[in-house]
């Protein structure tokens, strides 16, 4: 039997009521939380005897998540091993130099060799990972245009929304509100720029994750009675470069990453 695919899948099989009674604020964040095998299926008292006979075989144990990223990881090394690396370097806006494509990530320079393996002076891990190899493969090197939309907006983005949210920026606008330093550390280690442009919102700064893959960190700060807003803008040609799903994991993964950084902030 299969594993689900993502917190998605299995959060379409919720009541969807977030009634919290399984100690979490939402069913989206209790479906996340089954994934990674923080929380068991049947903690949440309103899913039919049926559903979990059904499904209770799908649920990994944090041991196959582990093991399910590095076998998508080896899928994917293989299939970086049969591109023609320099069309590839060509593509997506690297160099090949050595048989290896050298690319510019959030102002760090990351190297992919012939057989996919992804290496950098800074930390990688498979939410960046994951993403980059599937940048390199699938995404169609579309030069971006400057018009932005919102995740939602991008084609698959519906679907993939209220996981997104809750994952990526509402956690960015979190540490936002609690570290005033943010957006000065975006800025500085992973070349940050304030775009001349200008935005309806009180702090944007502009991101290259990849290439040719720009992304706008749009903040709103408090206001009388109006709370803070914080929201990621995507270049219209984002979902022609990189798939939604690496687009949403690439999300989860910058969150991840800047919580850290804020953690060091005030250890």
């Amino acid at each position: 039997m299969t594993l689900f695919k993502s917190p998605l899948e299995l959060y379409k099989l919720l009541p969807q009521t977030n009634c919290r009674q399984c100690g979490l604020p939402s069913c989206l964040a209790f479906a996340a939380a089954v994934i990674k095998g923080d929380k068991r299926l049947e903690a949440c008292p309103h899913l039919a005897q049926n559903i979990l006979d059904t499904n209770q075989g799908k649920m990994p144990s944090r041991g196959g998540l582990e093991q399910e990223e590095n076998e998508a990881m080896a899928i994917l090394e293989a299939q970086v091993a049969n591109l023609d690396l320099a069309e590839a370097a060509q593509r997506c806006g690297g160099v090949l130099e050595k048989d290896k494509i050298r690319i510019n990530c959030l102002g760090n320079k990351f190297e992919i060799n012939s057989r996919g393996k992804v290496t950098s002076l800074c930390h990688t891990n498979a939410w960046f990972t994951v993403p980059l190899l599937n940048y390199l493969l699938r995404g169609k090197g579309t030069t971006p245009t400057g018009d932005w939309v919102s995740f939602r907006d991008l084609p698959g983005g519906g679907e993939w929304n209220p996981l997104y949210l809750q994952r990526c920026e509402k956690p960015l606008k979190h540490l936002a509100d609690r570290h005033p330093e943010l957006f000065a550390d975006l800025i500085d280690i992973f070349s940050g720029q304030q775009p001349a442009h200008h935005f309806d919102a009180d702090i944007v700064v502009q991101l290259f994750p990849y290439p040719k893959l720009p992304i706008l960190i749009c903040y709103w700060q408090p206001e009388e009675d109006l709370p803070s807003k914080l929201q990621i803008l995507y270049d219209t040609t984002a979902a022609a470069n990189l798939p939604i799903d690496s687009m949403y994991r690439l999300g989860a993964g910058l969150a991840c990453m800047l919580a850290k950084i804020s953690q060091r902030h005030i250890q």
